[in-house]
């Protein structure tokens, strides 16, 4: 996998592409948030998206199972950690590039 990441606080660059990327869905483009659980979102807020068209439900399911999954994970422990403040994290958005093969 290869990550691409943009992360910033409210009233930023930052947080406009994470509004832009969850409302401008194409097709085999997809914006997904990141989740830690079902149901349970990680903070600070975190969205996903594939760098290139997801081809087939092979690829669908990675990126909606082990990459969403692997994502939200390591922005959690990113702030159990301290690397993100956890003062900060209702105030950051971060958007992920995610590109995978097979």
């Amino acid at each position: 996998a290869h990550i691409d990441l943009i992360m910033g606080p409210r009233g930023s660059a930052a947080e406009l592409a994470f509004a832009n990327a969850l409302v401008n869905n194409k097709d085999g483009f997809t914006t997904l948030l990141a989740v830690v659980a079902p149901n349970l979102l990680c903070k600070p807020n975190t969205i996903l998206f594939n760098k290139v068209t997801i081809k087939g439900a092979k690829q669908a399911v990675q990126m909606f199972g082990p990459a969403q999954h692997g994502v939200a994970k390591a922005v959690a422990d990113s702030v159990a950690e301290g690397v993100i403040p956890v003062s900060e994290a209702d105030d950051i958005f971060i958007s992920v590039g995610v590109s995978f093969t097979g």
